[in-house]
C-alpha cells in the first residue's frame, strides 16, 4: 500500500514499477533465447521438437485414459487419436532430423501456397498499386518455399538463427523501453 505522501502510477491496471520491471524481464528472457536460438539453431530446434514430443506422448496418455471411461461417446475415435499422438510423439523424439524436415517441408508448401495464391491475385485484379505488390510478394513467397522444400532441415535451421536474431533486436528493445519508462518515473517521482 501506499503511504500518504507516495504517488502511484497506473498503467493498464498496473503500478508503473511493476510494469517496467516486467518489460525489463521479458526484454532479458527475449534477449537470451534469442542469443541461444541464434548460436545453437540446431541444437535448440531438437530442444524444441524434444518438448513437443514429450506433449504429444502426454496428450495420447490422457486420451487412452479419456478412452477408458465408459461414459464417453466417442470412445474409439478418442483412442485413435492417442495412439496417434503418442506414435507421433516417440517419432518425434526418436528422428529428430526427420521432425525438422518435416517442420521445413511445412513451412516451404505453406510459402509456395501463399506465392502461388498472391501471384494469381496480384495478376488477375486489384489496383496496379496493389498489384505489384501482391506479384512481388507471390513471387518471393514462391522462390523462398521452393528453397526451403528443397532443402527442408538446412532451412529450418537458417529460419531460427534468423528468428533468434529478431529475438535479440526485440529483447534488446524491451530492455532499452524498460530504462526509459523507469527514468521517466523517477522524473515524475514515482
Amino acid at each position: 500500500m501506499a503511504s500518504d505522501n507516495e504517488v502511484v502510477v497506473v498503467q493498464g491496471g498496473l503500478p508503473s514499477k511493476v510494469v517496467w520491471q516486467m518489460e525489463l524481464v521479458v526484454g532479458i528472457i527475449t534477449l537470451i533465447l534469442g542469443v541461444i536460438l541464434a548460436l545453437r539453431p540446431s541444437q535448440s530446434l531438437s530442444v524444441i521438437c524434444v518438448f513437443i514430443g514429450i506433449l504429444l506422448i502426454i496428450g495420447g496418455i490422457f486420451h487412452f485414459i479419456r478412452a477408458l471411461d465408459h461414459e464417453e461417446q466417442h470412445r474409439a475415435w478418442i483412442a485413435i487419436a492417442g495412439l496417434l499422438e503418442l506414435v507421433i510423439g516417440v517419432v518425434m523424439i526418436r528422428h529428430l532430423g526427420l521432425t525438422k524436415s518435416i517442420i521445413g517441408l511445412l513451412i516451404g508448401i505453406v510459402w509456395i501456397v501463399q506465392g502461388v495464391v498472391m501471384l494469381l491475385a496480384g495478376i488477375m485484379g486489384g489496383t496496379k498499386g496493389s498489384r505489384g505488390w501482391a506479384i512481388g510478394f507471390g513471387i518471393v513467397s514462391l522462390i523462398a518455399g521452393i528453397v526451403v522444400v528443397t532443402v527442408p532441415e538446412d532451412s529450418v535451421t537458417a529460419l531460427a538463427t534468423l528468428l533468434g536474431i529478431w529475438f535479440i533486436i526485440m529483447g534488446i528493445f524491451e530492455i532499452i523501453g524498460g530504462a526509459v519508462l523507469r527514468s521517466e518515473l523517477k522524473k515524475a517521482g514515482a
